[in-house]
């Protein structure tokens, strides 16, 4: 039955229309976006476990990290598998991450938690999120923008649907907790139940995406497309380049260095975003903003950066990669220099910067897939996202670190103003600046590093099941 997994069999028929290669990568990236969706129950763990905030929040911190990790290590075998039994993986890791948590829920032990949604969870996260990748280009090579941005997306939206989900799964398990109140904790067997719930409800979700994506056959080619139209354009190449050979190229690591300064400065918001706002609005100790609200712009901004995932990435197959990324961040060191001295005047203007930086925030995640696939073409497209991803994983440990460090030197929370946030944000601008500059030095890749065209030929052959269509 497992053989049904293997690449040789997710050739798609003639006729097979690539529209319904989104909707399957969608379903796994809406499953895994629930990461970002953790705080929901952070402070229900605090009480369960008797720990501090650092101790849970490494959980948080632990996922990122193997994310990045093992897009990087497991890139090259998802190219080799094929996506249907990428993602049939990334399902098993990511039940099996909630599977082992709730286990550790329940036996009080934290290190099983670490284990089970950090370490587990985290292995499903990075082979989920590049296994619709090279596929979705393949099929899109006239929009590749677009058709990354659909799929990632999912990842930005995917806590919008888990943290309400998640809410009112506690408050079903545990009638005593009240999704209402910030101050309000859940029981740990409600944890537990709400663990297993989601790991089992995530596996099922997750399973419409394997066994609904295919690949395009070898001849395949969309109606009216003209490779040669797709050459002509800068930075873009119709040659390969593996992706050993990748991360040998000054691009690649130029990319890195782009990737890393755009996530680093964005996190850094998202990370703080609920007492950032109030904090800006503080006066006398007591701020405008209540929790309420807090809560409603950090749900705004998950939107903005659910949104920017899809609209600046296919914006960017008109504008073309490097100019947008030009956008993402010269614009964005402006908008962080508006925030720290304006950002005070009204929380209107507050909401409106914030939510645009955080939609290229994640522009600049769905956009990277399609500029790897301009500078090295589609050969090991996937491979080599994994290995970039890893900018990720540090930018996820470097952005709250620079706010944070910034923000305990200026006092305690709950205390702080505007005024203590602009060390901070300054220091983004720098940030951002670098990644400007090393997007302006990014060259096509030398043909030294290209694969030699009767080789790749025999790489990427597919069997050839299925005619030329033309289906859009």
């Amino acid at each position: 039955m497992l053989s049904a997994l293997d690449r040789r069999h997710t050739v798609a028929p003639p006729g097979y229309s690539r529209w319904l290669i989104p909707p399957a990568a969608l379903a796994i990236h809406l499953c895994i976006g629930q990461v970002y969706a953790t705080s929901v129950y952070k402070n229900s763990l605090i009480a369960h476990f008797d720990a501090s905030q650092t101790a849970v929040g490494v959980i948080f911190s632990i996922a990122i990290v193997m994310l990045g990790l093992s897009a990087a290590v497991a890139g090259t075998w998802v190219e080799a598998n094929g996506p249907r039994k990428a993602m049939f993986a990334s399902a098993c890791f990511w039940a099996a991450g909630f599977l082992v948590g709730a286990l550790g829920i329940a036996t009080r032990q934290l290190w099983l938690l670490y284990l089970g949604y950090g370490v587990l969870g985290g292995i499903g996260l990075g082979i989920g999120y590049i296994s619709p990748v090279s596929t979705l280009i393949k099929w899109f090579p006239d929009r590749p923008g677009l058709a990354t941005g659909l799929a990632i997306m999912g990842f930005g939206g995917g806590a919008m649907v888990a943290s309400p989900l998640s809410r009112q799964l506690l408050s079903f398990y545990d009638p005593g907790y009240d999704p209402a109140n910030a101050a309000s904790t859940a029981s740990g067997a409600a944890l537990v139940w709400l663990f297993v719930t989601l790991g089992i409800g995530y596996f099922l979700v997750m399973m419409f995406g394997v066994f609904n994506v295919r690949v395009p056959a070898a001849d395949w080619r969309p109606a009216a497309f003209d490779p040669a139209r797709v050459a002509a354009k800068p930075l873009v190449t119709t040659a390969s380049v593996s992706a050993a050979n990748a991360v040998r190229t000054r691009s690649f690591w130029l990319l890195w260095v782009v990737l890393f300064c755009n996530v680093t400065a964005g996190i850094g918001i998202l990370e703080q975003a609920s007492p950032m706002i109030q904090d800006f609005f503080r006066d006398g100790g007591t701020s405008s903003v209540s929790v309420a609200a807090a809560s409603g712009f950090v749900g705004l901004l998950s939107l903005f950066n659910m949104a920017g995932r899809f609209v600046w990435s296919s914006t960017s197959d008109v504008l073309g990669r490097k100019p947008i990324y030009l956008v993402y961040l010269g614009v964005g060191m402006v908008l962080y220099v508006l925030l720290a001295l304006v950002g005070q005047a009204a929380t209107a203007l507050f909401v409106l910067l914030a939510c645009v930086i955080l939609s290229f925030y994640g522009g600049g995640f769905a956009t990277v897939p399609a500029y790897l696939r301009d500078l090295f073409g589609t050969f090991q497209v996937g491979a080599i996202h994994g290995r970039l991803l890893t900018a990720w994983s540090a930018a996820g440990v470097a952005g709250p670190l620079i706010v944070n460090g910034f923000l305990d030197a200026q006092g305690k929370p709950g205390t702080l103003t505007a005024a203590a946030y602009r060390p901070a944000l300054f220091t983004m601008v720098g940030v951002l600046a670098v990644g400007f500059v090393a997007n302006l030095l990014i060259r096509p890749v030398p043909e030294r590093f290209h694969e030699p065209a009767a080789g790749r030929d025999v790489l990427e052959d597919e069997p050839a099941t299925a005619g030329r269509s033309g289906t859009r």
